[in-house]
């Protein structure tokens, strides 16, 4: 009893600080003050600056559990050197998740370390292992039942007998595993926050979107589309290899101040409108345009898109035409002059006199924002489970923070994605507030070395953690110059480079696969004849449309799950500075593509492209070979080394993506690649 009693002072007094510190958590958004974001099943790394004085050693854990959850699960932190922990744990379920860190002096580690050291130094250790045995005899008083007994018994092993037979009793790998599993956490530090997870579904992280405007969908030059036509179009989106296709605005257009062809300012008897010029005595945001067709065609468009394996994702534009009925019975939610007019939108030298902006200051704000999260509403119970919202960095972030977590609270499967084109930390910003996904910067985005910086920095620093970017290569409002005038091999070049270095990327089609170029004028990105202001009609049985390249491009998506990711890619040297070369490699290396694009869509361009094969798996040693698989043209070529020749024509295709084939030994004793 005396010995026992001589070892308890070794024990914390009751109510002293704790000894540990924790620093410099990772991930964490703005102080634990925005979530990060995962897909179901996805893994979250967390690292942390863990340490005490002195020479003890630590022991941690993360720990994580689903919000409102009283029950923590854990996971042994690792440590990485110069006091840095880690450890890894996969999300299960779609939801609102947390996690936090947890560390304390591991006193059993720092005996067992102190014991080896003398005993290998030829010290008597006789109080030593009574020391431990006190450890332990704890460790077994936390356990109890079976394991408990276990740890007495090992408890007399160390007090009694053969010092080397208690020696070897300590140092059993067994009795480690037993104490690290009943640890002693008297002492502890938990992180001063619980931080959160956002978990959604794969199709927040994964997938490939096609925008059409339905009243472009019939197959009679200068008719106005409906919904039974766009679902006559279903099997060719889906051809293509679509997962989401996504409709502007579908609600009924106001007439006043309406906009002719190319944006004039005076609409004739028959020209349509835009259709986010939104609002009409036919009806608002819970309205769908009559020449669409009818709610019942709208749900049967969504069935027949989900018998294909498409969603249908719906435009928001918070924002009235003069005719919306919301400036009838809700004039204070609007912005008025002087005079008492309603002020229309600009952006100067810009006039939208056909759209009235909401003012989220009115003095019935309230009302305003439950009504908006309302629309939302209206169309999530009608089916609907991705919305692409416009402008929202000209609306509130405190209303989106708001709005996002109203709707997911009623349907987590919601998916939101944020269409701002504007400045850097406006775009975060709406990520961190609950956006599932963004618009780029990747449209004007076209040299190797501004695509290797911006994504850099999209998928390998912190804005990874809650901004996953969507990349579309075109849009309604958006004709990059480099398409204007790279002709077909430019519509190639961006199709690679957003369905390769994005695991989400979109087109607005037809004009995209069928290569249409033309500006309203030099200068601008306006396309002429554009449909935001008339129907058009298209031939998409046209010889010459991307269809089938675009198609392979999704199928080589499908096929390979290290394109499902963002976090994930890499780029490789060359010696060209008009071939990018970068890879998507799965965690254990059973995946591995690799891209090279030729940036010039008008001359042929070679180089060398470079590997680190030992990091990727490949074989080393001199006079060794790898496949590598074309999955766009199905060539195979057998590459040696580090240093490899590649040589890109526009004429066929401006970018190869290979696909890397291991060499597999037979049964019958010869080589094949698999």
């Amino acid at each position: 009893m005396a010995i026992a009693s001589r070892a308890e002072p070794s024990r914390r007094g009751e109510g002293s600080p704790s000894r540990v510190v924790i620093e410099g958590v990772r991930p964490e958004i703005d102080a634990g003050r925005f979530p990060i974001k995962r897909t179901v099943g996805e893994e979250v790394m967390v690292s942390a600056d863990i340490f005490a004085e002195g020479h003890d050693m630590l022991a941690s854990v993360v720990k994580h559990r689903a919000a409102g959850s009283d029950r923590w699960s854990e996971v042994a932190m690792l440590a990485e050197g110069n006091d840095r922990w880690s450890a890894t744990f996969r999300v299960p379920a779609i939801g609102r998740h947390e996690y936090t860190v947890e560390a304390w002096i591991d006193r059993f580690g720092t005996w067992l370390r102190d014991l080896s050291k003398k005993v290998d130094a030829g010290q008597d250790v006789a109080s030593e292992l009574l020391e431990g045995a006190e450890l332990v005899r704890h460790a077994a008083d936390r356990a109890g039942g079976p394991e408990g007994d276990w740890l007495r018994r090992r408890t007399e092993m160390l007090r009694e007998g053969d010092q080397a037979a208690r020696v070897a009793a300590a140092r059993d790998p067994q009795l480690a595993a037993a104490m690290a599993h009943y640890p002693d956490r008297d002492g502890s530090r938990t992180y001063e926050r619980v931080l959160g997870i956002l978990v959604e579904r794969e199709r927040a992280r994964y997938g490939a979107w096609y925008e059409m405007f339905p009243r472009s969908a019939s197959t009679e030059p200068g008719k106005h589309g409906s919904f039974r036509d766009v679902e006559a179009l279903l099997p060719y989106v889906a051809s293509m290899g679509f997962d989401v296709l996504y409709l502007p605005p579908i609600h009924p257009i106001g007439k006043s101040f309406r906009k002719g062809p190319n944006n004039t300012l005076h609409a004739g008897p028959n020209d349509p409108g835009s259709p986010w010029g939104i609002g009409s005595e036919e009806g608002g945001h819970k309205a769908i345009h009559p020449q669409l067709g009818t709610f019942d065609d709208f749900e049967r468009l969504i069935g027949a898109a989900g018998k294909l394996g498409i969603e249908i994702a719906m435009d928001i534009a918070f924002q009235a035409s003069p005719d919306h009925p919301y400036v009838r019975e809700h004039p204070e939610w609007f912005r008025h002059r002087p005079d008492g007019t309603i002020k229309y939108a600009e952006n100067p030298p810009k006039k939208y006199q056909d759209i009235y902006p909401i003012d989220f200051e009115s003095s019935d704000w309230r009302g305003l924002w439950n009504e908006l999260r309302d629309v939302f509403l209206f169309w999530v119970d009608r089916g609907i489970k991705i919305f692409r919202v416009d402008n929202p960095h000209t609306k509130p972030f405190p209303f989106w923070d708001w709005v996002i977590a109203e709707v997911q609270a009623r349907d987590p499967e919601v998916i939101f994605l944020s269409e701002a084109f504007t400045r850097p930390k406006v775009m975060r910003r709406l990520a961190k507030g609950g956006y599932t996904q963004s618009y780029s910067y990747f449209t004007w985005r076209n040299t190797k070395q501004e695509l290797i910086e911006y994504f850099t920095e999209l998928t390998q620093t912190e804005s990874a953690e809650y901004m996953r970017p969507n990349l579309f290569a075109n849009t309604p409002d958006i004709l990059p110059e480099y398409l204007q005038y790279g002709g077909r091999a430019a519509f190639q070049v961006r199709a690679v480079l957003a369905a390769t270095l994005g695991a989400t990327y979109g087109i607005y089609g037809p004009p995209f696969e069928l290569c249409v170029g033309q500006a309203v004028r030099h200068g601008s990105e306006e396309y002429r004849d554009s449909e935001k202001y008339q129907v058009s009609h298209w031939n998409r049985d046209d010889p010459a449309s991307l269809r089938e390249y675009i198609a392979r491009l999704n199928a080589i998506r499908r096929e390979n799950p290290a394109l499902h990711h963002d976090r994930n890619l890499r780029f490789f040297p060359s010696d060209n500075d008009q071939i990018l070369f970068y890879g998507k490699i799965t965690p254990d290396l059973s995946n591995i593509v690799l891209v090279a694009v030729n940036l010039d869509p008008h001359h042929v361009q070679s180089g060398w492209v470079r590997l680190p094969l030992a990091e990727l798996g490949l074989p080393t040693e001199h006079g060794e070979s790898f496949q590598v698989h074309d999955l766009i043209g199905d060539a195979r070529y057998l590459w040696h080394g580090e240093s490899n020749f590649v040589l890109l024509d526009p004429a066929a295709s401006p970018a190869q993506v290979f696909r890397v084939r291991r060499k597999i030994k037979s049964e019958r004793d010869f080589d094949y690649y698999s």
